[in-house]
């Protein structure tokens, strides 16, 4: 069994027009999201073999600064293919990963990282998980699945159980939907 661990960049900032998309830092709510998260990632026990991460600025600033605020420093594996990444794209890279990594979690971004779920996680009604990930995978949004494999190399759709859901509302509810 290998574990898989996705984790969407926090809430990034749009005031500046001209930035280009890959350029965007997180926005205030965003940071506060990221730490959270880092704290939660951190005291759920999970320990992760391998971090590979969109380097793409919201997304190297979330993990960085959730490991700032968990006081646990990682190796980040930066690879520009997560950035703005198919499902397709997402799982041709995992099968490269090494099998010495039962652990890997993959920081990126939407939507990319939600139809991986919905690839891996079976749509047959017996993960309730899965069904708030259909109404949405919001920003700063934490996954874990449990992968029925023995080698990355052998990922394959319908082969996950979503165990563990963790959206920043989940644990302050300041930061859930913003309601006008």
């Amino acid at each position: 069994m290998k574990l898989l661990g996705l984790f969407r960049h926090a809430k990034s900032d749009w005031q500046d027009p001209r930035a280009r998309d890959f350029d965007r830092p997180l926005n205030p709510r965003g940071r506060k999201g990221a730490a959270l998260l880092g704290r939660h990632i951190a005291d759920s026990g999970a320990q992760w073999d391998h971090v590979i991460a969109s380097p793409a600025i919201r997304c190297a600033e979330t993990i960085e600064i959730a490991c700032e605020a968990a006081q646990r420093p990682i190796a980040i594996n930066w690879d520009r293919r997560i950035y703005l990444a198919s499902s397709a794209t997402l799982a041709d890279l995992l099968r490269e990963q090494d099998d010495s990594f039962n652990a890997v979690l993959m920081v990126g971004h939407n939507p990319g990282l939600e139809d991986l779920i919905f690839d891996l996680v079976p749509d047959d009604g017996t993960s309730p998980l899965r069904d708030v990930v259909e109404i949405k995978f919001p920003t700063a949004s934490y996954a874990v699945l449990e992968l029925a494999i023995e080698r990355w190399a052998d990922l394959a759709d319908n082969c996950a159980r979503l165990t563990s859901l963790t959206r920043p509302r989940d644990l302050d509810p300041a930061l859930g939907p913003e309601i006008a």
